[in-house]
């Protein structure tokens, strides 16, 4: 249950009657959980709102308001504050309620349907087949995927898709590569590799692969023969080393849609045909690139795009004078194909090097689709990683960078997936190797896992000791008007908003909503185990009194199920034992 919008749908509605209002009228009327007990348990800022529509005073028509819910058998106290906030307090008995619901509802608690069903197309990764995935492809993917599973559990239906770029010129290139360690593992000697290509020792395992199944037929033979073969074998052999490293963090892509095919089905042939029929594209010139002059400018005629027609900032080169296609034009082709496969809604999840490709793009899917689809680009910024203090040094051109697989090797799984969704998306994030190793509460996954577990060990405690049945049945044998105490009723509060930040973590594309909200709740559950070292009246078990040890049993079990659930949506295990 979402105690949030089930008291704000009825208040709104209360409002939309009485002041006979439009639901546009209510657009930027919020409610909200204060943080500050002494603010109430709902706020509203309705009477500020409304002022300015009803040409009355925020405190009058907050006034008027009261009187109007006053009277709710749920709310305890209704008051003003401030330029016209109206704080409303809650009966305890709200709460009480609450955890029943939580543990008959377990992994569902949070569900929602205001997604409906709708499909979303979600596109990230895409990394290029030319090499591992790296640091910076890591966050993009934790990124995506946690995005993924908070959109599914507020109600929409999600696609998972990698885009793979096996068209160009970085294939042909990834393609010598593998030839040099292709002669390699035949026996020649390699001295360097020449500039231009990939470097890296992660392409010998591709070489001897390739030997392996076509022994030493390629060595006499002209490019022309062994080219298409070599490239097609190495795009997979890449491409299968990138969905093994992205199943080390649980990621699976439900579609992997190849560029190479939309060109060779004459996909994009078509896409620019249908756009050359809707007078979306003309034959120009385009102005020099930055630092290039005029008078070193060779003009030649290109195929445009009218993009500024569509919010760009200029009008975009699809097709060159030589015939062949930009980058740009099997893009376009691309989200094309994405609407024709019933996708209105999309969202790309790209690295901050691609920040400047965003306008384009956006303008050619609202082009294409008559402004049917909408295409949201959410940036990752980039990725620093911290070892004693000390930044570590990358270099791709050179080979020398950090992988997916090497992060998830050291550190884990768990830590790699919580860490990168730490800080908001179009920020940057330091990755501290240190951190994410210690076993304090400065290591929030740790924090996060250590309370899990913590309450797991009290249920078995409870269970070996057998001193009281712990089943489906135990909350109706339960008094949870025992848990009377503030302490009681600020854990419960902050389980309440669980149903709010998975909602707000949809409704704004923000998983570290979820991160931040589950160190919180963490920290607030330990806190409160720890009130019980200090007061033996406060102990969570409490062998004297049974009846208080089962309220605040059903308590903590609500926390458990929540911190899992939460877990589960940033895809980390909630572990039952710390070792």
């Amino acid at each position: 249950m979402n105690i949030i919008n089930y008291y704000r749908d009825k208040i709104k509605n209360i409002l939309l009657n009485e002041f006979t209002l439009k639901e546009s009228d209510l657009e930027n009327v919020s409610f909200e959980l204060p943080k500050e007990s002494s603010l109430g348990d709902l706020s509203t800022n309705a009477s500020m709102v409304l002022s300015g529509k009803l040409k009355k005073s925020p405190q009058e028509i907050a006034s008027t308001i009261i009187d109007l819910i006053k009277d709710n058998p749920d709310f305890e106290e209704v008051q003003i504050a401030g330029k016209g906030f109206i704080n409303i307090y809650f009966k305890k008995h709200i709460w009480w309620n609450l955890l029943p619901i939580i543990l008959e509802k377990k992994e569902k608690y949070g569900d929602a349907d205001f997604g409906k069903n709708e499909k979303i197309n979600l596109e990230y990764v895409s990394a290029n087949p030319t090499g591992p995935l790296h640091v910076g492809h890591t966050r993009g993917a934790v990124f995506g995927d946690t995005l993924s599973n908070i959109l599914k559990k507020v109600g929409y239906n999600v696609c998972k898709e990698y885009y793979v770029n096996d068209a160009g010129e970085q294939v042909d290139k990834l393609a010598h590569s593998v030839f040099i360690r292709y002669k390699e593992a035949c026996g020649e000697s390699i001295d360097e590799i020449p500039e231009g290509l990939y470097p890296g020792d992660y392409l010998k395992s591709v070489g001897i692969d390739l030997k392996s199944k076509y022994k030493e037929s390629f060595l006499d033979t002209e490019e022309e023969h062994w080219l298409p073969i070599v490239k097609e074998f190495s795009i997979n052999s890449m491409l299968n080393i990138i969905k093994e490293d992205l199943s080390l963090l649980q990621i699976n892509h439900d579609v992997f849609t190849s560029e190479n095919k939309l060109l060779n089905d004459g996909f994009v042939e078509e896409v620019f045909n249908e756009m050359k029929k809707s007078n979306l594209l003309y034959e120009g010139e385009t102005t020099p690139p930055k630092g290039v002059l005029k008078s070193e400018w060779s003009k030649k005629k290109h195929i445009l795009f009218k993009s500024k027609n569509f919010g760009d900032d200029e009008d975009r080169v699809v097709k060159k004078y030589d015939g062949s296609w930009t980058y740009f034009m099997p893009d376009i082709a691309y989200h094309k194909d994405k609407f024709n496969r019933g996708f209105c809604k999309m969202i790309n999840i790209w690295g901050a090097d691609h920040s400047g490709y965003i306008s384009r793009v956006t303008s050619a899917v609202s082009a294409v689709t008559n402004s049917k689809s909408n295409l949201e680009v959410k940036v990752c910024q980039l990725v620093r990683l911290m070892r004693s203090g000390n930044v570590i040094k990358m270099s791709k051109r050179s080979g020398s960078f950090i992988t997916l697989r090497d992060l998830v090797d050291e550190v884990g799984s768990d830590a790699v997936r919580f860490m990168m969704v730490t800080r908001k998306n179009d920020a940057p994030l330091d990755f501290d190797y240190d951190l994410v190793k210690e076993q304090t509460k400065d290591n929030p996954i740790f924090y996060i896992q250590y309370a899990h577990a913590r309450i797991s060990s009290i249920i078995r405690k409870v269970r070996d000791e057998k001193l009281f049945i712990i089943d489906e049945n135990l909350i109706n044998d339960t008094n949870l008007s025992l848990l009377a105490n503030s302490y009681d009723i600020e854990l419960i509060k902050i389980i309440s908003s669980f149903p709010k930040i998975i909602e707000q973590s949809a409704i704004y594309r923000e998983p570290h909503r979820v991160a931040f909200y589950l160190r919180d709740l963490a920290s607030s559950f330990h806190s409160y185990w720890n009130l019980g070292n200090e007061d033996n009246n406060l102990k969570v078990l409490n062998i004297n009194n049974l009846d208080e040890t089962k309220a605040r049993l059903a308590l903590i079990m609500s926390v458990k199920i929540t911190i899992s659930e939460g877990l589960r949506l940033l895809g980390i295990n909630a572990l039952d034992e710390l070792r």
